[in-house]
């Protein structure tokens, strides 16, 4: 019986390596991972290299440093960044305690409030720039008949065009965040906010003690990942400035388009990279804060 039993174990054939390491799933998560990691490698991994590797020469940025319009439009993002996402974030903080409340209307009139940002950007964005044109604009019209003065020249002047760009983001975000603040508002127990009115606590005793530590973490994080999106904001400037007047509204997300169409591709590419040391923090921070 013995003899018949190492006959037999002996001679079963020994399993492979690859059936003890990975198990049937696993080869098949594999096997589908594999469609994913060529997309990678071709629409991601090829891309970033390639730009790297077109703005590698140190030269090239020499050339961008000297150029004045880069440092304009560095500030330009800063400005875009500190006050545009600021003013969103703290507007959308206001807006969310406010659609919350139980009304009837307040529910139509947050399907009124959420059109901006589910209708496409091109065309409601140019709507803007049409409305702002000085001499037949609606707004300027709008002005002339109410005061027989011409309205202002909104899109030539380099501080009013760059605010009215920061605004117009504003407008188009806006509803998506405070779709997020909502949510997050809703997530609060109901009954923290009963027991404080029965302690006699005011509306701001409550915001101050129950809604802003519950909503922290998720209002910087919204900010956080506002200010990432808000980086690579191309329709905003582009299409309702153009750059103009003179290239002195250009922002980070559009310099690249201004050097693309003076050939100068390397240089295109150079000015993207320089947003990184912006880019890179803020996605540090963001990936500590969501894995606390």
């Amino acid at each position: 019986m013995s003899s018949l039993t190492l006959s037999d174990s002996a001679a079963a054939p020994a399993p492979s390596a690859a059936s003890e390491r990975f198990s049937p799933w696993q080869v098949w998560g594999l096997i589908l991972c594999v469609p994913y990691v060529l997309v990678f490698l071709i629409f991601v991994l090829f891309p970033v290299g390639y730009g790297f590797w077109l703005a590698r020469a140190p030269a090239t940025y020499v050339k961008l440093f000297d150029d004045p319009i880069f440092f304009r439009s560095l500030i330009n993002t800063i400005a875009f960044l500190v006050i545009g996402i600021n003013l969103k974030m703290l507007v959308a903080l206001l807006l969310s305690g406010f659609f919350v409340t139980p009304r009837w209307w307040i529910k139509i009139l947050s399907v009124l409030f959420i059109l901006p940002w589910a209708l496409p950007s091109i065309p409601t964005i140019l709507s803007f720039r049409f409305m702002l044109n000085p001499e037949w604009g609606v707004i300027n019209q709008l002005i002339f008949q109410l005061t027989t003065d011409d309205g202002p020249n909104w899109l030539n002047d380099p501080t009013l065009a760059l605010a009215l760009a920061i605004l117009v983001h504003i407008w188009k975000s806006l509803p998506f965040w405070t779709l997020i603040l909502i949510a997050g508002r809703l997530a609060i127990p109901s009954e923290m906010y009963e027991a404080a009115s029965v302690d006699g606590a005011s509306k701001w005793q409550k915001f101050r003690h129950i809604t802003w530590p519950s909503m922290q973490t998720l209002y910087l994080t919204c900010t956080v990942l506002s200010m990432i999106w808000t980086l690579g904001d191309f329709n905003s400037v582009y299409l309702l400035t153009g750059g103009g007047p003179a290239d002195l509204t250009h922002v980070l997300a559009t310099l690249g388009i201004r050097y693309l169409r003076l050939d100068e591709v390397d240089m295109s590419v150079a000015s993207i990279v320089c947003a990184l040391p912006l880019v890179l923090p803020l996605i540090y921070f963001m990936m500590k804060r969501l894995s606390k």
